[in-house]
């Protein structure tokens, strides 16, 4: 399974599917790869104050942005992350940390290495916003 139905299939990336889906990145991310999804749970996504979610879900170029901004155009094992800047499909770089468990930017890694066909997803605790 590619890193989109990888995410459908773990049943606990119901936004980000959505949001995938209405900012037509579908197809982009079922391509070859490889791709390192930092991929925020639903419970990440319900940090957003309902009304900011659904007017960036609504906004297709501003969703477009913030979703790239989570996608790494190389496939990173967690064995393989180091400290530093890391550039995004978007064009900024995420910064990664590994002091105490490893921190993407202001959010915490939940789980590592889930493995699909054409990269592999981490899981963060708190969806990533572009500057």
């Amino acid at each position: 399974k590619d890193v989109v139905d990888t995410a459908v299939g773990a049943g606990n990336f119901k936004t980000l599917v959505a949001a995938v889906q209405a900012a037509g990145l579908v197809d982009t991310l079922k391509g070859p790869g490889p791709f390192t999804i930092f991929a925020p749970s639903d419970e990440a996504f319900a940090k957003i104050p309902k009304a900011q979610l659904d007017a960036l879900l609504a906004d297709k170029a501003a969703l477009t942005k913030v979703l790239t901004y989570h996608v790494v155009p190389a496939k990173v094992m967690a064995a393989d992350v180091k400290e530093g800047q890391v550039p995004t499909v978007q064009g900024q770089a995420l910064t990664v940390r590994t002091g105490a468990g490893v921190m993407v930017n202001q959010s915490k890694v939940l789980a590592t290495d889930v493995q699909a066909s054409n990269g592999v997803i981490h899981v963060i605790d708190t969806v990533l916003m572009p500057q």
